[in-house]
């Protein structure tokens, strides 16, 4: 059956806008590095929306895993727990973006001001919304283990933001920090705490930003042109892949590379030297990528979805578990519902959550469309060369108006560029500036 006229009409936009975008979009941009973003940040979030269940017991609710009591989904956790890439990304971003405002005459302070500022608003945004929500649950009489349990995975993911925050105000002292000395910190720090069992019970959370700043300065090196050769990423794969191996066989470290509720050792909380040495793997695997990828995102439409999430990642990563519990607290109503309200205890489970995931990114959409405009900046719209952009300091696609003839601005010299995908999560500056065409309205 032939597509009718409107809908050939919505994808020949969304091709035309894609085409746009890649247009814009300078030379000089590795794509690579957006990809990898991307993939970091969809990847923490459908981990999290298949492994975190909320159980509807007594009126209230509280979490569960299905790591618990299926820990043959382990595996699960090695492809969705990306957040080493993220720090590389991070790294790799924050050095080079540094090195450009200190060529542009900025201050440390200035450039630390402009990143900080882009994190801190969507930040707020979340605080506002959920102080509000805590405060209407707690009036209506809501359990005040079930509002602790909400509000806590709510909030989840600001550990994840405030150690990229101390991480980026650390840039200038780590920028050619070797990734050996914070991988040794966490070597001494785990075998003081499992092998010889000494040091207080808080000595673990060394481990935060050590483990953390392994891959960050990754990235540094990786500014630095030290990991441009392939041989680089297959040492960090090869390395990073038999030490995790051998701490999960040999050690006693848990298979699963996230927190599991009830375990008594968890990798991620705080990260354990086996979280370390996987971190690498996936780094060395991200490495090695880049080239495959590049290529790939020479094609305008994945180009595209490529710039859209890296829009509004911080908008995603913050949001998702609201998207999670929204859903699950509105259809409190209807029962009991397999995949959402009940106990992930077996592969029933697994295929009704799987049917639940494009419903969490529905209700992912309507937050996305509510708050983006905080990690945007604010701000009205306007149209830039077929695409929406709303907000004042949106960086994606900016509008740049050229300067004409006398030093003046004219129409003719409108020039659109792809820039910034997101400050806060490790956006870098773009260069060169492409012109449009002439008759091409921007």
């Amino acid at each position: 059956m032939a597509d009718s006229p409107a809908k050939k009409g919505r994808w020949q936009a969304v091709r035309h806008g894609a085409r746009r975008v890649d247009e814009a979009t300078p030379d000089s941009r590795d794509r690579a590095v957006d990809a990898l973003r991307a993939c970091a940040i969809l990847g923490v979030v459908l981990g999290h929306w298949l492994v975190t269940a909320l159980v509807a017991h007594d009126g209230g609710l509280y979490t569960a895993s299905p790591l618990g009591r299926m820990p043959w989904l382990a595996p699960i956790s090695w492809i969705f727990q990306t957040l080493a890439v993220f720090f590389l990304v991070g790294g790799h971003v924050a050095t080079k973006s540094l090195a450009s405002a200190r060529a542009r005459g900025l201050t440390y302070g200035q450039w630390l001001r402009a990143r900080l500022g882009r994190l801190a608003r969507p930040v707020l945004a979340l605080l506002c919304l959920w102080a509000v929500v805590t405060a209407g649950l707690l009036l209506t009489g809501a359990p005040a283990d079930t509002v602790h349990t909400l509000v806590k995975l709510a909030l989840s993911p600001l550990w994840f933001l405030l150690v990229l925050a101390a991480l980026t105000a650390a840039t200038p002292l780590v920028a050619r920090l070797h990734p050996l000395w914070p991988l040794a910190v966490v070597l001494h720090v785990d075998v003081l705490r499992f092998g010889l069992h000494l040091g207080p019970s808080w000595l673990g959370w060394a481990n935060l930003p050590a483990g953390w700043l392994v891959p960050y300065t990754l990235g540094a090196a990786w500014t630095r042109g030290e990991l441009d050769t392939r041989r680089a990423g297959r040492v960090l794969l090869f390395f990073g892949t038999t030490a995790t191996v051998g701490l999960v066989c040999w050690a006693g470290y848990p298979a699963a590379m996230v927190g599991v509720p009830g375990a008594a050792i968890s990798n991620l909380d705080p990260p354990t030297l086996a979280a370390v040495t996987f971190g690498l793997a996936q780094c060395g695997l991200a490495l090695l990528l880049r080239d495959r990828l590049r290529r790939a995102l020479r094609r305008p439409l994945p180009w595209a979805a490529v710039a859209v999430v890296n829009l509004s990642a911080m908008t995603i990563f913050l949001w998702h578990q609201t998207a999670l519990m929204t859903t699950t607290a509105a259809t409190l109503w209807a029962g009991r519902l397999p995949g959402l309200h009940t106990v992930p205890d077996g592969p029933a489970w697994i295929a009704a959550r799987l049917g639940w995931l494009p419903v969490f990114a529905l209700v992912l959409t309507v937050c996305w469309g509510a708050f983006r405009t905080y990690e945007q900046g604010g701000g009205g719209r306007r149209r830039v060369r077929g695409w929406r952009v709303r907000g004042r300091r949106s960086r994606v696609v900016r509008v740049h108006r050229g300067v004409g003839r006398g030093g003046q601005a004219g129409r003719r010299g409108r020039v659109a560029r792809v820039g910034q995908a997101n400050g806060a999560a490790g956006g870098e500056d773009t260069g060169a500036v492409p012109r449009v065409p002439r008759g091409h309205r921007v």
